[in-house]
């Protein structure tokens, strides 16, 4: 897929982190790398897997597949942190049309986008005594960069905020009264400074644990 298309969706993931709309907006996410049936996403216990506290479906479409998935195809992601673990499956309709070793492969991927962000949506709805409010894109950005020990100016700081949340380079130069070849330059300086490769890369630094 684009890059041009798949940023601007990831930021719409990112954004509806603890709405309603996050499931369907991680289902659309994940149908772009791979033609999926329906997203479940699970929050389970470590010591069962039969009482989810999170259980969520999204389907492809509004009619369900006669039968159901009785027998399907699945891919499932898992992520385990502290006394909870966080799961996303990815189901296809009937074992006839199983997923291959390359879609496998475009899933384990972009697993380290898709987990993390599944645990900040869960934590958005289950908010901690501490914390009145679920943190934003840009305190998130801030902090770190704070833990990182690096220092961004401003209009790399303004561009890298506003490619996490999903606009593109010309939206970011109309935006910042910019020219986009000045937006991409900003990106770059930015990106080498963080130590990251690219754009995909940016998403992995924002929401990693280190």
């Amino acid at each position: 897929m684009n890059s041009h298309l798949l940023y601007p969706q990831i930021g719409k993931v990112i954004a509806s982190t603890g709405s309603r709309q996050f499931p369907r907006m991680l289902h659309d996410l994940i149908q772009a790398h791979l033609s999926i049936d329906a997203t479940q996403i699970r929050q389970l216990p470590p010591a069962s897997t039969d009482s989810a506290l999170i259980d969520e479906t999204v389907f492809s479409s509004e009619q369900r597949i006669e039968g159901g998935f009785d027998d399907p195809s699945r891919l499932h992601l898992i992520r385990r942190k502290g006394d909870s673990r966080y799961e996303i499956q990815v189901l296809r309709a009937g074992s006839t049309y199983g997923f291959s070793a390359y879609e496998r492969s475009r899933l384990d991927d972009i697993s380290p986008l898709l987990l993390p962000m599944l645990e900040k949506h869960i934590d958005a709805l289950q908010p901690s005594p501490e914390r009145a409010a679920p943190e934003s894109l840009q305190q998130r950005f801030l902090d770190r960069l704070a833990q990182s020990g690096l220092t961004l100016s401003e209009r790399e700081c303004q561009v890298c905020l506003g490619l996490l949340a999903g606009h593109t380079a010309p939206e970011q130069a109309e935006r910042l009264a910019l020219k986009v070849n000045t937006v991409e330059s900003y990106l770059r300086r930015a990106a080498i400074k963080l130590g990251i490769g690219g754009r995909h890369s940016l998403m992995r630094w924002m929401y990693s644990n280190h």
